[in-house]
C-alpha cells in the first residue's frame, strides 16, 4: 500500500471529529493487521472505487461509539436505535469523503456506507491487500482506523499476474 494514501485519513479524521465534534484525536502507531478480527464492537465500513480501490473502516467499543454518537447527535443515543449506525455510517463518510478530496488527480468514489455491530465481529477482506490499523484515543475512549487502499492500476496487475 503507497503511504501516500494514509496521512489523507489521519488529516481527515482528525478535521472531522475535531469540527463536528469538537473531540481531537490523537493518532498512536500504525501497524499491519494480521487478522480478520475487527478488534471492537461496532465498525462502520465504507469501500472505495475507481483510480484508488479499497475499503476504510472506523471500529470502536460500544460505549465510545455511544458517547461518539451522543455527542454527533446533540443528544443520547442508544446502540440499539437505527440512528446509532446512521450517525456511524455517516461519520465513516465524511472521513472518507475528506480523505478522497485530498488524492491530487485521482478520481475516487466512495460507496453508501455499512455498519456492523456484534463483540469480535470479522471483517473480510483481499488476501493481497495489506491493511493499515491506526489506533486512535479521544477523550470519548479509543477507536481504530482501518484502511486497506491501493491504486487500480496496482490491484489489476495483481489480480492478473
Amino acid at each position: 500500500m503507497d503511504p501516500t494514501y494514509i496521512t489523507p485519513f489521519i488529516v481527515s479524521v482528525q478535521n472531522v471529529f475535531s469540527t463536528m465534534l469538537n473531540l481531537p484525536v490523537q493518532v498512536k502507531e500504525p501497524r499491519i493487521k494480521t487478522g480478520a478480527e475487527s478488534g471492537a464492537d461496532v465498525s462502520s465500513i465504507i469501500g472505495m472505487s475507481g483510480d484508488v480501490v479499497g475499503s476504510v473502516i472506523l471500529s470502536f467499543p460500544t460505549e465510545t461509539a455511544r458517547r461518539i454518537v451522543s455527542l454527533f447527535s446533540g443528544t443520547e443515543v442508544a446502540a440499539d436505535s437505527p440512528d446509532f449506525a446512521d450517525a456511524l455510517g455517516e461519520l465513516v463518510n465524511m472521513v472518507s469523503g475528506g480523505a478522497k478530496a485530498m488524492f491530487q488527480g485521482k478520481k475516487v468514489s466512495i460507496s453508501c456506507p455499512s455498519v456492523v455491530l456484534g463483540p469480535n465481529h470479522t471483517i473480510a477482506k483481499q488476501k493481497d491487500l495489506p491493511t493499515v490499523v491506526i489506533p486512535c484515543e479521544t477523550d470519548c475512549g479509543e477507536m481504530l482506523l482501518q484502511i486497506a487502499i491501493q491504486e487500480a492500476a496496482v490491484a489489476a496487475s495483481i489480480k492478473a499476474a
